[in-house]
Order: C-alpha cells, then structure tokens, then sequence
C-alpha cells in the first residue's frame, strides 16, 4: 500500500451494492487531467461470486498501486443477471457519468451491456468475457478484451488433448455464449472423433445424468467447461464415480477461486491458459506476491486479467485525456503496461495476440494450484479477427 489516501462511500442501487473509491494521482505528463470515471459491474454475490470477486479485487489493487490521481471507480454487483446488470450499466453511464465500463465476468451478461455501452460513446474494457459476437462482425472501436476471445482456452486445450492420445471424447459446457464458444474452441484444434456432446444448464450443481451417459458413451477421454461453482459440483461427483478417464479442460474449471474446494479431484489435471501464478516474468512476480500480501490469497486467472485490465487504462490515462476519444482509443490500442502476461499485444480485432500453456494441478504445502508444464499455442490470435473490419 502506497501512502494514497482512499475514500470509501458505500452506495446501494436496488439488492446490488457500490463501492467507489477515490484515489489521488498526479497530472498526466501533457498537462491533461488524467480524470478518468470507471464503472465496474461484475458478480458479487450468488453464483460465480469468487470470480467477481477476484476481477474486482485485482483491478483495485492495480489502480490503488497506480497511485494516479483523478481516476475514480464504481463498483456494482450484477448478481449474474442480465437484466441487473442493464439496469446498472444505464445508472452509471446516464447518472454516474462514467467514461469506461469493465468487470462483466459471463458473456450473456457482456452481450447486454457492451454493445449499448459502446453505442452510447463510452469505452468497454472487458477483463474477462470474450464472446465471438463481439471478436467479428460485431467488433467496435471502443470495445477492448484485455483477456482473450472466448474460443482460445479451448482451442488450446483441443491441441493438447491430440496430444493426450484422445480419439473418442465426450466434451460438455453450460448451454450460454460461452459455453457454445467453448465447444466450438476445442473441436476447431481437436482432430479425433466425439464419443458425445452435450450443453447443460448454466448454474447446474448436479451431473449425475452426464456423468452417467459418460461412462455408457465408449469415450476415452473428457473436456469440460463449467467455470465457478459448476466445475467445483462436476469434479466432485466424476471423482466419486469412479470413471478413470483423462481430463482435459480450459483453467477456468481448474482456477485459484475453485480448487480449494475441488482438493483432491482435480490433482494432476491438465488445462490451458494465457497465465499462471508462476509464469517467469518480473511484473508477473510482483503481482502474485502483492495480491497475496493486499487478500490473503494466490490470485486467479481473473484477478490477473483485471489487474492487466485497469494497468491498461492507467497508461492510456496517461498518455490521453478520455474525453478525446480518438487520442485515448490510440493509447490503449498500444497498450503501454507491464502485463502479467509478459509481452502483450492487440489484434486488429483489439482482442490480445497471446501464447496459451497447459497447466497441471499440483498441491504447494497445504494450498492447491497451478504449473506451468509446456506451451500449448505461440502467438495465438483468434478466427474471428478476419471478419471485424477495424
């Protein structure tokens, strides 16, 4: 913690509740303000909550170790509905006046609030969410991913089980945009044949119909995504099953915010992501050992991405006034920040061009969590950058 001082007000807004948080930064080194108003919605409470959790926590750590005067943030909880998270998002861009809006952890979510965003003039900076709708066609000037397309995790993961040996998999997600991107992702890379293929309910807690028709489908291997609570539920019942068949999934079911409560179900797993808490470079380093120090905790793949996410408008704040939209667009577009990544780099698409690894789950003293095995995909950027017309 820096010597910035911070001011809290606790808000309400319907059953969600606001944080904002002033904090004091210098001028901007052109003489402009630097004031930039930053609404950030994500899931607080409920299902998924830990991810919110953790994109909110990280953002923050990033702008409070910023120190950057004139930056302030709206906290919101969305509750993972889209109708709240609408609802929100209109208060803060006609009420609160915010200049950029981030934090939607889910796509549907994303899907509502984004494109209405951006077509009211505001900046979407997402530090998760990546639906195809919005990597193509349906790409923007002022929309930014700063984590991925939804596609990639699983695109890697596709890869690596062909190199797993798997010629008959079964593959499941929850039935929402990301999910249907997830199986798309996976059968883009992967070159055997699907022993089945199936979407489940967003939020499902039992899988004992898909556990069974695992174990009656002849599969020789399984890719899942079921993010949050979803993944914690299915790696519990298919460890109690009994069915002894590899496991291969995108981190999002292997993450910081769940294994904890998988334990032991999820050791030696494999799964694929952009980042690791042990990825080998200086900013990365010093973002997991301060996370630790600020919450008590390894951070996840989703406080790394929002992490990255707020250093990225901090630059840009630095560089450009927000209310030149032109000038501040171009400063983000060069994305002049110390990723946890290591190098970082938009496409054309302004979704990030990005090596994948497989990870695998292993047990550090008492605590579950990720390393580093190989690299899965070099300079990956996604299919749908072709189509947007940026």
């Amino acid at each position: 913690m820096n010597s910035t001082t911070v001011k809290q007000t606790l808000k309400t807004f319907g059953t969600a509740s606001a944080l904002a948080l002033g904090l004091a930064m210098p001028a901007a080194a052109d003489g402009h303000g630097g004031k930039v108003k930053i609404g950030l919605i994500t899931t607080l409470t409920g299902g998924g909550a830990g991810l919110g959790v953790d994109i909110r926590d990280g953002f923050l750590l990033a702008i409070k170790q910023a120190g950057n005067e004139g930056i302030e943030v709206v906290v919101e909880d969305d509750q993972r509905k889209p109708d709240i998270a609408v609802q929100l998002a209109d208060k803060m861009i006609q009420s609160e006046k915010v200049d950029i809006m981030t934090g939607i952890v889910w796509s549907n979510l994303a899907l509502a609030v984004a494109p209405a965003a951006t077509a009211q003039g505001k900046f979407y900076i997402s530090p998760n969410a990546g639906p195809a709708q919005l990597a193509g066609k349906g790409c923007h000037a002022n929309y930014f991913n700063v984590a991925w397309q939804n596609d990639a995790q699983h695109e890697a993961a596709g890869a690596h089980a062909n190199k797993l040996g798997f010629k008959n998999a079964y593959i499941l997600a929850p039935n929402y945009p990301a999910g249907k991107d997830a199986l798309t992702g996976f059968k883009r890379m992967y070159e055997g044949e699907l022993a089945g293929e199936q979407y489940t309910k967003l939020g499902q807690t039992d899988y004992a119909a898909e556990i069974a028709q695992i174990r009656a489908s002849g599969a020789d291997g399984i890719f899942f995504f079921l993010p949050g609570g979803m993944g914690i539920s299915f790696l519990k019942q298919y460890a109690d099953s009994g069915i002894d068949l590899p496991v291969v999934g995108p981190a999002f079911s292997f993450d910081q915010t769940i294994l904890g409560a998988v334990g032991d179900a999820a050791m030696g797993i494999h799964n694929t992501a952009q980042w690791s808490p042990d990825l080998d470079n200086a900013a990365n380093k010093a973002f997991v050992e301060t996370f630790k120090a600020e919450y008590g905790r390894i951070p996840s793949l989703y406080a790394s991405q929002a992490f990255d996410s707020a250093n990225l408008i901090v630059s840009a704040a630095a560089k450009a006034d927000v209310a030149d939209t032109d000038a501040f667009r171009a400063a983000l577009l060069e994305a002049d920040f110390a990723s946890t990544r290591g190098d970082f780099k938009f496409g054309n698409n302004q979704h990030p061009i990005q090596d994948f690894y497989v990870r695998e789950v292993i047990k550090d003293g008492d605590v579950y969590t990720n390393k580093i095995l190989e690299l899965a995909l070099e300079d990956r950027q996604d299919v749908y950058a072709a189509d947007c017309k940026l």
